[in-house]
């Protein structure tokens, strides 16, 4: 059948048919948002270069995990800035470390969100890179020994999901190892499996202060060229037992995700990314394009592409939409 018998227009003429014939739908269960805790009392500072979203120090991070779950959201991702940094990280394994502090009191308070916790480094040494130095270059095995103590320690603390997030070679094989001996058997972990060196991580390390103190990390994150590769790393990670495996950034890497969601039958999580964030948000400040519909249409292209599931600083303005049903 062809024109003018074939017009598929018809399905498109109001917004009743648009709906009931969408395929991609953008939903509360796809969401899981960021939160930055920092320590100190009574501290909530925005992010400069990421309107709407703040630092929260531990006694003030309750209140902003109650709206997320208030709002529907069923997932946080935490990252910390802690007190004093040193050239390995310390703080990351510490019961007294800001994560660990932060998850104790989150559990306490708000047991029905889900906790998931960054496992790295970068917000915690004094040179910003994620991991163990030696002779200015990350030496992954040693920086192995140390994730594997992070990751015990977070899940001592509460933490429903581990996210290791350094691109380390062997990073989920060795903190499989070290929950299970640990017998904390029942932790998924989501993998940071293809995490390329990209640009768009600029507002991110402002919030987390930390960029690298010297050169950059592109011997650890990948090159932003390379699609094979990032399978390849995904399927060394669920060879070494990730639950979860993860694509950051999104917006510039959606064939990525759609390679990797037909490459595995594990869920694909895709992080939208700080950059991406903030370019919206500046865009739209200026009134260069419509907020609400450029970030819903972004969104939209992620979960279309094959995620499972978004991390994005959007969060809470998707669920406050969706809650009053006013999706764009």
């Amino acid at each position: 059948m062809e024109f003018p018998k074939l017009r598929p227009r018809r399905l498109r003429s109001n917004e009743s048919i648009r709906r009931l014939v969408r395929e991609t739908k953008l939903s509360l269960d796809d969401l899981i948002c960021p939160v930055f805790v920092r320590y100190g009392e009574g501290i909530e500072e925005e992010v400069p270069s990421m309107p709407g979203v703040f630092r929260y120090s531990p006694d003030k991070v309750i209140d902003e995990v109650k709206k997320i779950r208030d709002l529907g959201i069923p997932a946080i991702i935490l990252f910390g800035i802690p007190e004093h940094k040193d050239e390995v990280g310390s703080d990351t394994w510490s019961r007294e470390g800001i994560i660990q502090r932060t998850v104790r009191l989150i559990k306490k308070e708000v047991p029905d969100i889900y906790v998931i916790t960054d496992v790295c480094f970068c917000e915690y040494t004094t040179h910003g890179h994620c991991g163990v130095l030696k002779n200015h270059h990350v030496d992954n095995d040693a920086t192995l020994e140390n994730l594997k103590k992070q990751a015990v320690s977070h899940a001592e603390s509460g933490a429903d999901m581990l996210a290791p997030s350094g691109m380390m070679d062997g990073m989920v094989k060795a903190i499989r190892s070290a929950l299970d001996e640990a017998n904390f058997y029942e932790i998924p972990i989501m993998a940071y499996s293809a995490k390329f060196a990209s640009a768009f991580y600029g507002p991110f390390r402002d919030a987390a202060q930390s960029a690298p103190a010297f050169g950059d990390r592109r011997t650890y994150q990948m090159d932003p060229s390379n699609a094979r590769e990032a399978l390849k790393e995904i399927l060394l990670d669920v060879q070494e037992g990730a639950d979860i495996v993860m694509v950051k950034p999104a917006l510039s890497y959606l064939d990525i995700i759609y390679r990797v969601k037909e490459a595995t039958l594990l869920p694909v999580c895709a992080y939208n990314v700080s950059g991406e964030y903030s370019m919206i948000k500046a865009a739209g400040r200026l009134g260069w394009i419509d907020e609400r519909k450029v970030m819903w249409e972004v969104l939209t292209s992620i979960k279309r592409a094959g995620a499972d599931m978004i991390i994005t600083y959007f969060a809470k303005e998707v669920a406050n939409l969706i809650n009053r049903g006013e999706m764009a």
